[in-house]
């Protein structure tokens, strides 16, 4: 896949380190920067810290077109609007279509400086043009902002990784260990004299539905047994149990 990150004329080093750390945390590589007001890789790693893989491959560009030259594809983020609509996407729809093209040859994502975005003109180089919902009365976005949802949806868009399994995988509480807790949260809560001015049918109704809610598996049925026992056993030391 070859996709590339344009920042084209940015003006804050911080701006391009927080580009940078998203580029990292969404699995990007390739940054071009056209004639930044400043750019120091070794201050910007300070700033962003841990991402000398991806500074290690910024090149640097004198023009925006020099930066375009060998791209197939050209997205840019802008809050400005444009009358060609059939241009116009939102970052999930683009974001397929960036990967696509990027399969195909080099597509790029281009983002313009933080004071006034891309102009008129260097928008008419783009093949897309993205923007992202916002407040209709304060549209525009920091430039790390915006970057941050594009990269969000490219990663998404390839298939973000599954969420990481539970060390120990659990069945799911049997009915036979649900009537035990739910045997032992009675005893507990008899124990701190809970029922004293509530109804206890009513209150241990209660607590079936919300455990039905979750639902339990086996290793967290029995964690909150072992709580309840301990409540219980705890007070018998105290002498306090009924």
């Amino acid at each position: 896949m070859s996709v590339v990150v344009v920042l084209h004329r940015p003006q804050d080093l911080v701006n391009i380190a927080g580009v940078v750390r998203a580029m990292k945390n969404f699995e990007l590589s390739r940054l071009r920067v056209v004639t930044p007001k400043e750019y120091d890789a070794y201050r910007i790693e300070g700033i962003a810290h841990n991402t000398g893989d991806v500074l290690k491959h910024v090149a640097l560009f004198a023009s925006l077109d020099d930066a375009l030259a060998d791209c197939t594809h050209v997205v840019g983020l802008t809050a400005r609007q444009r009358t060609a609509k059939r241009n116009l996407q939102r970052p999930a729809e683009a974001a397929p279509e960036i990967l696509a093209a990027g399969e195909a040859g080099t597509a790029a994502v281009v983002l313009g400086p933080e004071d006034t975005g891309l102009s008129n003109d260097e928008l008419d180089r783009c093949h897309r043009i993205v923007t992202i919902p916002t407040n209709p009365s304060y549209a525009s976005l920091n430039l790390v902002q915006a970057f941050t949802v594009m990269g969000y949806e490219l990663l998404r868009a390839r298939g973000a990784a599954p969420f990481k399994a539970p060390r120990r995988e659990a069945e799911p509480a049997t009915q036979e260990e649900l009537e035990r807790l739910f045997e032992d949260a009675g005893k507990a809560l008899e124990a701190i004299n809970f029922f004293k001015t509530r109804e206890r049918d009513r209150v241990m109704r209660s607590v079936r539905e919300a455990v039905h809610r979750v639902p339990l598996d086996q290793r967290e049925a029995k964690l909150l047994r072992a709580m309840c026992i301990e409540v219980v056993r705890h007070l018998e030391r105290l002498g306090a149990a009924k």
